[in-house]
């Protein structure tokens, strides 16, 4: 087995996350493929259950603007309210370390050398360990073994908000065009063909980011993005008639 010099890089497997973590990749998986996912899907299960109802252009379009904006706005909403909350509570329990860290520094670094020791270091090894992080960035080490976050790379709600609202954005227009720009005959079908092509699309990319089976992540996607159009659009159908 060829053995790495102190100064020599370790290569960089493929497909391993080793820049950045697995939850923060996750996150901004959550709010960006997914945001223009659930507006692909929204926007157009609520055009085509219009559609099934009436065959007015601006009925359909001014029912599709008002869920694109009110979509756009409860993701973002959401999102900043669901990762502000993250935050204050990653805040909290770094005050707490931190306060730990001031008054009882040396049963912190044995609660340290402990975990490595879960983790399967000799208690030797995992006492110099811990010594060794301790003196480099105490907080730091700490934080990263029992808190799971780091001090300096705590998640923005700004940033993910607006992530939120412009995938989501940007996936709530597609059947909004695909919608409106054809004649009455072809509007539902050109609109679940242009869901189709991007649900496919978020599909493999949320495949390929979070690494998962891209065959399955573009099943489920099409699958749930065609039921929500097929009952939507029966609901409107229904009511275009008893209506009529």
């Amino acid at each position: 087995m060829t053995e790495l010099s102190a100064d020599e890089p370790a290569e960089v497997h493929p497909g391993e996350p080793h820049q950045g973590t697995l939850g923060e990749r996750l996150n901004w998986l959550r709010a960006g493929v997914l945001g223009a996912n659930d507006g692909i899907v929204s926007v157009a299960g609520l055009v085509v259950g219009v559609a099934g109802a009436t065959t007015d252009r601006s009925t359909i379009m001014i029912a599709g603007v008002a869920s694109l904006v009110a979509g756009a706005l409860s993701m973002a909403g959401g999102e900043y309210v669901s990762v502000s909350t993250q935050r204050d509570t990653e805040q909290a329990a770094l005050r707490l370390e931190r306060y730990e860290l001031e008054t009882m520094p040396e049963a912190e670094e044995r609660e340290l050398a402990e975990i490595y020791v879960e983790k399967g270091l000799s208690p030797e090894l995992a006492a110099e360990v811990a010594r060794e992080l301790t003196v480099y960035d105490a907080l730091e080490a700490h934080a990263e073994a029992e808190l799971g976050i780091s001090p300096e790379d705590l998640t923005s709600p700004w940033h993910a908000a607006w992530a939120s609202l412009i995938a989501f954005t940007c996936g709530g227009l597609l059947p909004l065009i695909a919608i409106a720009l054809p004649p009455v005959g072809l509007r539902v079908w050109t609109c679940a063909a242009a869901v189709v092509v991007g649900l496919v699309i978020t599909g493999w990319l949320s495949a390929r980011l979070g690494n998962a089976r891209i065959g399955r992540a573009i099943a489920r996607n099409v699958g749930v993005g065609a039921l929500t159009m097929i009952v939507t659009y029966l609901v409107g159908v229904l009511f275009g008639v008893t209506t009529g």
